[in-house]
């Protein structure tokens, strides 16, 4: 797999940080693990239950030698996600993330929890404007 990066750009390969300082092409050779500087999510930007599990997926990417605290805070989120999730869609979103996770697929699980983002949007839209609304009560 070969991957551009534009000078000053950072990537993150199983558990190791690279900046670079001229544009560059690398050729990844074997099996490894990477984000991009642009696919990783700060802290702060986990906002939401998705964007949380994320963050917690993307940890595990990010240092495969020391997966086990987040992979037990990924179960305990997973969970919570799905004894509250009623959308279909999110409903099968999660279990293909889990089997990805559950087989070291750290990447595509990302992607595939990022896919999810528009959905999550969605209904989380629908129930703010639920919340909004003021029942009319004739007397």
């Amino acid at each position: 797999m070969k991957v551009s990066l534009r000078a000053g750009e950072r990537i993150y390969i199983n558990g190791a940080v690279l900046r670079v300082d001229r544009k560059v092409s690398v050729e990844l050779v074997n099996d490894v693990m990477f984000l991009l500087e642009g696919q990783v999510m700060q802290a702060a930007d986990a906002t939401t239950a998705m964007r949380q599990l994320y963050f917690i997926v993307q940890l595990m990417l990010m240092n495969p030698t020391d997966v086990a605290a987040p992979a037990g805070l990924y179960g305990e989120h997973h969970a919570a996600l799905l004894a509250v999730c009623e959308s279909r869609e999110m409903l099968d979103g999660l279990a293909a993330i889990d089997e990805l996770v559950g087989t070291t697929r750290y990447f595509e699980a990302l992607k595939r929890i990022r896919a999810l983002f528009p959905v999550e949007d969605a209904i989380l839209a629908n129930l703010a404007g639920a919340a909004t609304e003021i029942p009319f009560q004739a007397a």
